[in-house]
C-alpha cells in the first residue's frame, strides 16, 4: 500500500506541471524555426527577372527568319524556287494583279480602265509609284548619311505573282530604276527540291 510519503513523491506540484509544459513548447517552437528555416518565406523577384532575361536574350539570338516582310495576301503567289539564299531588308514592292505597294501599304490600284502611268519617252513610268519610291530612296540615303552600318546599296524586293503581265513587271522595274534602285531581287516561295 501506498503510504502519504510515496504519494507525494508522485504528485507533481503546478509550478512543475507549468515548467514542463514550458519546455514542450519552446522544444517545439525551436523544432518550427528549424524546419521554417529551410523553407522559401517570399520570392526573390530579382533573381527570376535576371533568369527571364537571360532566356529572353537566347530566344532572341536563336531565332533566325528572313529580314524582309512579305505582306500575306490572296492576290499575291509568289512562283516557286530551289534557292537557298534568304532575302535581305531592302525596300519591297508587291505586284499583284489588282495593286501595286511599297513596303506594306497600297500605292497603286490596278484594274479596267485604270491609267497609272506617264507620257514620259518610253510610257513605262508609274506615276504613284515613282513617287512613293523617291520617298523611299531619300529615307535610306537619309539613314545612309548617319549610319555607316547601314549604306544605301540600290536594292529593290520585288515580290511579283505568277500571274502577272511582263508589260507590267517591266513597267515596275523601270521605275525603280529611275529612281536609283539598280539591282534587282525577286523574291520566290522555297520548295524542296525533288
Amino acid at each position: 500500500m501506498a503510504t502519504p510519503e510515496t504519494n507525494n513523491a508522485l504528485e507533481i506540484s503546478d509550478d512543475d506541471r507549468n515548467r514542463m509544459r514550458f519546455r514542450k513548447a519552446l522544444a517545439r517552437k525551436k523544432r518550427k524555426d528549424r524546419e521554417a528555416e529551410s523553407e522559401i518565406k517570399e520570392l526573390n523577384i530579382t533573381a527570376m527577372m535576371d533568369m527571364m532575361t537571360i532566356i529572353l536574350v537566347f530566344l532572341i539570338k536563336s531565332y533566325s527568319a528572313s529580314s524582309i516582310t512579305v505582306t500575306a495576301s490572296e492576290d499575291v503567289r509568289p512562283p516557286g524556287s530551289t534557292t537557298r539564299q534568304t532575302p535581305k531588308d531592302t525596300i519591297a514592292i508587291t505586284v499583284s494583279p489588282k495593286s501595286i505597294m511599297v513596303g506594306d501599304k497600297r500605292k497603286v490600284e490596278l484594274g479596267p480602265g485604270a491609267t497609272v502611268k506617264a507620257a514620259d519617252a518610253n510610257g513605262k513610268l508609274i506615276l504613284p509609284l515613282d513617287a512613293a519610291l523617291k520617298k523611299e530612296v531619300e529615307k535610306l540615303k537619309h539613314i545612309a548619311e548617319r549610319n555607316a552600318a547601314a549604306p544605301f546599296n540600290h536594292e529593290v524586293a520585288i515580290i511579283g505573282d505568277k500571274r502577272v503581265p511582263y508589260e507590267l513587271l517591266s513597267s515596275v522595274l523601270y521605275t525603280a530604276g529611275q529612281n536609283e534602285l539598280e539591282n534587282f531581287r525577286f523574291v520566290v516561295l522555297q520548295k524542296n527540291p525533288e
